[in-house]
């Protein structure tokens, strides 16, 4: 690991809450404020919605309890887009053999349901989660693999730290068993095989001590280290080489951005190290305790 780590300042989070949604379809229905936004949400926004639902549920918390006292803090996967979408879209704007723009921005844009671009923006599952439970405190969205996962997680952590919020909910969601996604982990090295790659969505509440107490809360609990870095590299010369592990458990296929709340949410109780190092620099390392 890295020398220029720095540890997270972590006794003043509580570790209230986990939820998970893996595959499709997830039952989201139950959570959504407005059931006719179902049209603008793509697989992704459902499981995002049905992981923080399925937290809130565990931390006790009902969404009149958040509200400017609560913020979001995601990441979210590779913006995920189906064959056949992409096939409509492309015939749509050929001239010839080659790709005409004047034909994209008609013809192969008509091609397409309209609604189709809400379902992959990658700052929708963040709108969605928050209209849902009614979060209006501040907000940080990033993109697109686990390292950014622990970006999420250390601002999460600062704010609560800071006193800027009460309630943090921190998660990851990453919609993979489509055709462009799944393309992108065939070209990329190390492989991942289609077969290996999975739907889902992981929430953790995180509460101050105060807040916590307060409301006499559960603890499901705790995050006992955390360390994050980054490694300056030029990625056109060199090559770094990503890993992720887990101690004494491992996940069931990959889930990309959401893997740490993914299995944080399913471990049960016991303790839990997951050290990761990503292609694009990011190095991180976190235990904890569950149960």
């Amino acid at each position: 690991m890295d020398p220029r780590l720095k540890s997270a300042s972590l006794d003043s989070v509580v570790l209230s809450g986990m939820g998970c949604a893996i595959g499709f379809p997830s039952p989201s229905e139950p959570y959504l404020k407005t059931p006719k936004n179902r049209k603008f949400m793509g697989k992704q926004d459902h499981l995002a919605v049905c992981a923080a639902g399925r937290a809130l549920e565990s931390a006790g918390l009902a969404p009149a309890a958040l509200g400017p006292h609560a913020g979001l803090f995601l990441a979210v996967g590779f913006i995920p887009f189906e064959r056949e979408d992409i096939d409509a879209l492309v015939g749509a704007s050929l001239a010839g053999d080659r790709i005409s723009l004047r034909r994209f921005g008609t013809e192969g844009f008509a091609a397409v349901n309209p609604l189709l671009t809400f379902r992959c923006l990658p700052n929708m599952p963040a709108y969605h989660v928050s209209a849902c439970f009614d979060i209006q405190g501040e907000y940080f969205v990033t993109y697109p693999g686990a390292g950014q996962f622990y970006a999420a997680l250390q601002e999460a952590i600062d704010a609560l730290n800071a006193g800027r919020i009460k309630i943090a909910l921190v998660g990851a969601v990453a919609d993979q068993t489509n055709f462009l996604v799944s393309h992108h982990y065939q070209r990329i090295r190390p492989e991942v095989a289609p077969s290996d790659l999975r739907d889902g969505a992981g929430f953790l509440i995180l509460e101050t001590p105060a807040e916590h107490s307060a409301r006499d809360g559960a603890i499901r609990g705790r995050l006992l280290d955390l360390e994050t870095a980054y490694k300056p590299h030029d990625p056109f010369s060199e090559e770094l080489d990503p890993s992720e592990k887990f101690s004494d458990r491992a996940l069931e296929g990959y889930f990309g951005a959401a893997s740490l709340p993914v299995a944080l949410a399913t471990a049960g109780s016991g303790r839990l190290e997951h050290d990761l190092r990503t292609g694009d620099g990011i190095l991180a390392r976190s235990t904890w305790e569950i149960g």
